[in-house]
């Protein structure tokens, strides 16, 4: 079964995407339900903040088709404060984001980890068998020590996604470890050869019945939501 392509930006409230993205008398309320007419994925950044409201989830299922899916980054306090420590906070998370699983809105959620937190797989192992296991789950991880063999294996018996992150400080391994992939295309930009590449990559995991999903960066200019939307065309 061929699998799915889901793809965004990191963000979408960004006025200064006008007019190339959204129309220059679009109101920012409308924001939203612009973005999800031409793309199918964003990635919430607002969650590593805060807890959402249930009110703010259901208006955001509102304002998005039915098949629009919400990647939330999580929590500081798990990443960051709590360092992956199981802790009655990561409960609350999941449950504050509980409205969007049952509505079948909810995609992956991101652990981006702090670049100071080394390697440990037992914390990994002892935080992934204390979440719920019918979520899709994925580590961004921003120090070089955590790339190996025993963190995949650990990565890999719960079905997590090991985050291929891009940037100009940082590429992470090309490994495979769930039935899904996640992309974080951080570069500043990328030349039509290098999205024709990223497009065959996401169509090859797809025939492989892998879903994709795929986060260009969001910037002053509206970029990464055009690319985003060029990948979704290219791929249909």
């Amino acid at each position: 079964m061929t699998g799915q392509l889901f793809c965004g930006t990191s963000g979408f409230a960004f006025p200064s995407w006008k007019p190339d993205f959204y129309p220059e008398k679009l109101p920012a309320k409308k924001f939203l339900s612009h973005y999800a007419s031409r793309l199918n994925a964003v990635e919430i950044n607002y969650t590593f903040r805060r807890l959402p409201a249930a009110t703010t989830l259901e208006n955001w299922v509102a304002e998005t088709p039915a098949s629009f899916q919400f990647v939330l980054k999580a929590h500081q306090r798990i990443t960051h404060f709590d360092r992956l420590a199981v802790s009655e906070f990561s409960h609350l998370f999941f449950k504050a984001i509980d409205p969007l699983r049952v509505q079948k809105r909810l995609g992956p959620i991101l652990f981006q980890l702090p670049p100071n937190l080394a390697a440990d797989p037992d914390l990994l192992k002892r935080f992934l068998d204390a979440a719920p296991d019918d979520l899709r789950l994925a580590f961004e991880f921003r120090n070089k020590s955590w790339f190996s063999d025993p963190v995949y294996r650990i990565l890999s018996d719960r079905r997590a996604a090991l985050c291929l992150a891009e940037s100009e400080k940082l590429t992470t391994p090309p490994v495979i470890t769930s039935d899904f992939v996640y992309f974080r295309l951080r570069k500043p930009d990328y030349t039509p050869g290098e999205r024709r590449e990223i497009a065959a990559k996401a169509a090859e995991l797809r025939r492989d019945g892998k879903d994709v999903f795929l986060f260009f960066k969001h910037e002053d200019t509206p970029a990464g939501a055009l690319y985003a939307e060029e990948l979704l065309r290219s791929n249909a």
